[in-house]
């Protein structure tokens, strides 16, 4: 499969921890010149960059600085960021860290280490029951634990689950295990179920309020979380 080439079905939708999977997808998007972007300051600032060379070894990649001086600042004094990009249906995002500012062929670069994870977003493999509003329904995420923090769920399925993060300061990066996530729905005894991050993105409600959104995969799910979700796809 040469670089230009899209990733084959099976790889769709997956999380990657493997550095030369890692840097073929990594090159697709240098090779596209696609735009990568970072969101900072609890989302109120964007770093919009684009991969200028991926280390074919998995020891680094080269990004372009922004535009935007305080962009560039807010990303060096990260010790980590999420990155996002996105092309024709097409969503990767990737965690990389220690960025840092060289000289690359007598040119300004950021030098991060290479990401250690990367998610691929392109397809869904559920069928999804959209959370109406007037049903109270909640998660208690990593609940007791250092990440505890309430998300409202916006929809659910046999394979996972999406939920609204209304504080801009907690971040999820894809990869994250979430352990002991409690989910309440109205009149019925509250599930119990560990979460895998598969990515998170920003997203605007009608009164423009920006939030984020993030998307998990159930981890061993419980048959009473099988049956409730069931119930909710029978009377979508």
């Amino acid at each position: 499969m040469t670089a230009n080439e899209e990733p084959s079905a099976k790889r769709r939708g997956r999380i990657t921890y493997s550095s030369s999977e890692i840097a073929r997808l990594l090159a697709i998007f240098a090779d596209r010149q696609v735009p990568i972007t970072a969101h900072l300051r609890a989302a109120e600032l964007f770093f919009v960059s684009r991969i200028r060379h991926v280390d074919p070894e998995g020891q680094y990649i080269l990004i372009d600085p922004s535009a935007s001086d305080d962009a560039n600042a807010a990303l060096l004094i990260r010790p980590r960021c999420t990155f996002y990009a996105a092309t024709a249906g097409w969503h990767i995002e990737f965690v990389a860290a220690d960025p840092q500012v060289i000289s690359h062929e007598n040119v300004p670069a950021i030098r991060l280490k290479f990401p250690e994870v990367l998610v691929n977003l392109d397809k869904r493999s559920h069928i999804r029951a959209e959370i109406a509003p007037q049903l109270s329904l909640h998660c208690e995420v990593d609940a007791g634990g250092v990440l505890s923090f309430d998300g409202r769920i916006s929809d659910i399925s046999h394979g996972g689950v999406g939920f609204l993060v209304y504080d801009p300061s907690i971040t999820l990066e894809p990869g994250t295990v979430l352990r002991g996530c409690r989910i309440e729905p109205t009149a019925r005894k509250a599930l119990i179920v560990d979460l895998e991050v598969r990515y998170s993105e920003l997203v605007t409600l009608p009164d423009g309020t920006r939030i984020k959104r993030s998307g998990c995969q159930f981890i061993d799910p419980p048959e009473s979380l099988k049956r409730f979700v069931d119930d909710l796809l029978d009377h979508r």
